[in-house]
C-alpha cells in the first residue's frame, strides 16, 4: 500500500500500520486509536508473505480530538 503525500502534508498527520496475530486484534487496535485522535479507522487487512500476522493501516490527525460517536462515524462500543 502506498502512502500519498497528502497523508503527510502537514505536521500532526500520521500513517499508522498495525500488525497483530489476527484481524480482530488489528481492527480493535485501530479502533482504539479513534478514541484518542480523529482517525480513518482501519483499512482492509493484508498479509505480507514471510511475515507473521496481519496488518491494517489507519490515518490519524494528532492535532484534533475524536468526533463524538453520535456526530459522525461508526459506533465503536
Amino acid at each position: 500500500m502506498k502512502i500519498s503525500p497528502e497523508h503527510l502534508s502537514e505536521p500532526g498527520l500520521v500513517v499508522i500500520d498495525i500488525t497483530a496475530a489476527d484481524e480482530a486484534t488489528a481492527a480493535q487496535a485501530a479502533s482504539a486509536l479513534g478514541g484518542l485522535w480523529l482517525s480513518s479507522g482501519s483499512s482492509a487487512p493484508w498479509r505480507t508473505p514471510g511475515r507473521a500476522g496481519v496488518t491494517v493501516r489507519a490515518y490519524a490527525d494528532l492535532r484534533r480530538a475524536p468526533l463524538p460517536h453520535d456526530t459522525f462515524g461508526p459506533d465503536t462500543n
